[in-house]
């Protein structure tokens, strides 16, 4: 009886490991999706396929970039809040996640998501032409103090980042933002076209937007709105040492997941990402462009969007543009 007793019991055990499923191979087991909420060939697409290049050196499976495009960045937004939280899905959140929203283009908000890395952050700088007789931010906030109205700035649509960088930076300077009228245009180089041309005296827009004006004697940048000043113009102050006022503000960009991503997974992707960051080919690619490189992970990034979300959403309100 006891010998039959024990044969139930080994049959009964090997059924049920013949029956318990096959553990699972480490994250990823197969090819990844990087969603680009922007078009193919802007500096967002082209940040996202450096970082999926060397993302699957890192994982050891494909990764496929997919641009979503649509909305002001809506639709791809949407595409990786959406997805399912498997890390089989990740994309590239843009400065206008933190905009959207007040602008009453979607309910999404950096909260929506699981922050895996802050990549790139490039700060507004204020350029004026080289010819200009404005030396300073001080002499540019003097003559709007003495004139309001006659000096126009563009650089982007209304409300676009660049827009709400120089309204902050003027409500920050205790002047309005309508003392400077904003010529809509369809991003910084027809802004700094026209600058150049002299239909209008400002234009906020990012170093690397600007550096071939610069390097060409045609335009001169004043202040940037960061906490450091920019390594490659390193004789441009930033808005703070030049008039002691605390307002940055930039066009940012990292990798998320949809909100509810295993922390295990989360993990691995921001160490991934970190290695990625200090790499010399990363470096070198983003430093070729003019792009700006920061590196915040995880939580770090959450608190990052979070300040940006308020920030952008304080001024929208000024200038009239939240909803």
């Amino acid at each position: 009886m006891r010998s039959l007793l024990k044969s139930l019991a080994f049959g009964l055990t090997a059924a049920l490991l013949g029956l318990a499923p096959a553990a699972h191979a480490e994250y990823p087991e197969r090819p990844i999706t990087l969603i680009v909420p922007w078009g193919a060939g802007g500096g967002t697409d082209a940040t996202a396929r450096i970082i999926g290049s060397l993302l699957e050196k890192e994982l050891g499976q494909p990764i496929n970039v997919v641009n979503r495009t649509g909305g002001n960045g809506v639709v791809g937004h949407s595409a990786i809040a959406s997805a399912s939280p498997d890390g089989y899905t990740i994309g590239m959140l843009t400065v206008e996640i933190a905009m959207m929203h007040w602008q009453g283009l979607t309910k999404l908000t950096p909260a929506d998501y699981t922050p895996i890395a802050l990549m790139n952050n490039d700060p507004a700088g204020l350029q004026v032409r080289e010819d200009a007789p404005y030396k300073s931010v001080k002499d540019v906030f003097e003559a709007i103090k003495a004139n309001p109205g006659s000096l126009k700035a563009s650089g982007t649509g209304q409300g676009g980042i660049w827009h709400l960088a120089i309204a902050g930076m003027l409500d920050a300077a205790g002047l309005k933002p309508g003392d400077v009228p904003w010529v809509p245009s369809n991003g910084a180089a027809p802004g700094l076209q026209d600058l150049v041309a002299g239909g209008v005296q400002l234009v906020p827009c990012s170093i690397p937007e600007a550096r071939s004006l610069i390097d060409a004697k045609r335009v001169r940048s004043l202040v940037i709105m960061a906490d450091k000043r920019n390594p490659t113009l390193p004789d441009v102050p930033t808005l703070k040492e030049e008039t002691g006022l605390d307002w940055t503000m930039g066009a940012w960009r990292g990798i998320a997941a949809p909100k509810g991503l295993p922390q295990d997974i989360a993990d691995k992707l921001t160490a991934a990402l970190e290695k990625i960051n200090k790499s010399e080919e990363f470096q070198k690619f983003m430093n070729d462009r003019g792009f700006g490189i920061s590196w915040a992970p995880g939580q770090e990034f959450g608190a990052f969007m979070a300040k940006s979300d308020e920030s952008l959403g304080a001024v929208m309100k000024k200038v009239g543009l939240a909803r």
